[in-house]
């Protein structure tokens, strides 16, 4: 299974970017799938997860209200719009497929993982 995510770049603070992560339908289009992030000498945190239907949505406390998750099952894609970044969304950004219809904050919940993509916001 290879999940592929692009989108990633180096923009000023206020800025966007969308990330999307391509995949098998077949590996995705029933299962959760989620993002998280590691910033340099930072461990991995949960950034944002959506349900296999859309339906349900879950944010970091950080992001909520400038980011958003949404997906594309009819192409196997997740995307993850960002808007008015700040220098400390500046991390490797990676996505992964949920064991399961619904996926949340534990990286346990998820067995596929992208190679991630780079986002850096300058001040």
């Amino acid at each position: 299974v290879q999940l592929q995510a692009s989108g990633g770049g180096l923009v000023q603070a206020g800025a966007s970017l969308r990330l999307s992560c391509a995949s098998s339908k077949r590996t995705s289009s029933n299962n959760g799938m989620g993002w998280f992030r590691q910033a340099p000498g930072k461990e991995r945190e949960f950034v944002a997860s959506i349900s296999w239907n859309a339906a349900s949505r879950i944010y970091a406390d950080s992001v909520k209200d400038r980011f958003t998750i949404s997906r594309d099952n009819g192409r196997g894609t997740a995307y993850l719009q960002l808007n008015s970044l700040k220098p400390e969304d500046t991390a490797v950004y990676y996505c992964a497929v949920g064991r399961g219809a619904y996926s949340g904050r534990d990286p346990h919940q998820y067995h596929y993982w992208g190679q991630g993509t780079q986002v850096t916001v300058s001040s």
